[in-house]
């Protein structure tokens, strides 16, 4: 592609035309010849090499460890309207991730008049329940439905703990301090922050408000935490009790590390981020969400075209 040629160094493809995320890591993001490229050593998902990066056709790149990117990139990002986010291994961690200015403010707006509305916000409140447990629950108190919530939920750790072998004595969590807990709750506090690393992608993805939450409220990230709840009873669960087996075992590393491990593992093979972006209009616009909101996590994982080196 020349700068130039065509006009597409000024051209605006609108996010319902893109297909997704694309994860890079372990190189350099920068420009050549107005080209997006990509140079890597290598990683387990993307062999090493010189990759052009298309970024018309995406909407956010996320940059995990042992990258860098050149101002020059993040100009021609920027321009184009392409999101970046730095992010741990796997998507782990949500380290940064600059403004992100979709073409339309529709998905936005809906989530104002759905938090905004009494009535609406317990609906969608009740529409998170029904994802998670399966189950319609008629209260319209949202205090019943956490308590609800909560024994579903204690429920769930058991039932968890007992499938991988763990002894459980029930669910401990020192805000002042997270490591005093036994090691199954620690696992379970550190998968707790790696979920939230990956609902905060998909909340940026699609351009939705960090702040205006319908379970959770006082957080200033009050939604992204409504939509990591979502993954918490089974995804979350299944993290962290995995790692307490595998720290067991003689010779085992940190919890911590095995429970970042186990979750960038699971968080591509069962495409949580993507998974949370579909939940996310169905919640906020159901039955309209894929005519005006970029298709963000339809196509995760490489989008990029090849352009190996000599």
């Amino acid at each position: 592609m020349l700068s130039g040629r065509l006009g597409l160094e000024r051209a605006r493809i609108p996010h319902a035309d893109r297909h997704g995320l694309i994860w890079l890591d372990r190189g350099r993001l920068e420009v050549e010849d107005g080209c997006l490229r990509f140079v890597t050593t290598g990683s387990d998902a993307m062999a090493a090499g010189d990759y052009q990066i298309p970024y018309h056709t995406i909407s956010i790149v996320l940059l995990g460890p042992g990258s860098s990117v050149t101002h020059d990139a993040l100009r021609l990002l920027a321009r184009h309207g392409c999101a970046l986010a730095a992010i741990g291994d796997g998507a782990v961690r949500f380290y940064t991730a600059p403004p992100l200015m979709p073409d339309t403010s529709a998905l936005a707006r809906a989530q104002v008049r759905r938090w905004a509305d009494t009535k609406q916000r317990m609906e969608v409140a009740r529409a998170m329940y029904a994802m998670r447990f399966g189950e319609i629950v008629r209260t319209r108190d949202i205090a019943v439905l956490r308590g609800q919530e909560g024994a579903r939920i204690k429920r769930a750790y058991a039932l968890a703990a007992e499938r991988h072998g763990i002894a459980w004595g029930g669910r401990r969590y020192d805000r002042e301090n997270p490591e005093a807990g036994d090691l199954a709750n620690q696992a379970i506090n550190h998968a707790g922050a790696a979920m939230t690393a990956a609902a905060s992608v998909a909340v940026a993805a699609v351009g939705a408000i960090p702040q205006l939450g319908f379970v959770h409220e006082d957080s200033g990230q009050s939604f992204v935490l409504d939509i990591a709840d979502l993954y918490r009873h089974d995804v979350l669960l299944d993290i962290a009790f995995s790692a307490v087996r595998e720290a067991r075992a003689a010779g085992a590393a940190p919890v911590e590390r095995l429970v970042r491990k186990r979750a960038a593992l699971l968080f591509r093979q069962r495409s949580v981020i993507p998974g949370m972006i579909d939940r996310i209009k169905t919640l906020l616009m159901p039955g309209q969400e894929g005519e005006v909101i970029a298709d963000a996590g339809a196509g995760a994982g490489s989008a990029a075209e090849s352009r190996r080196a000599p």
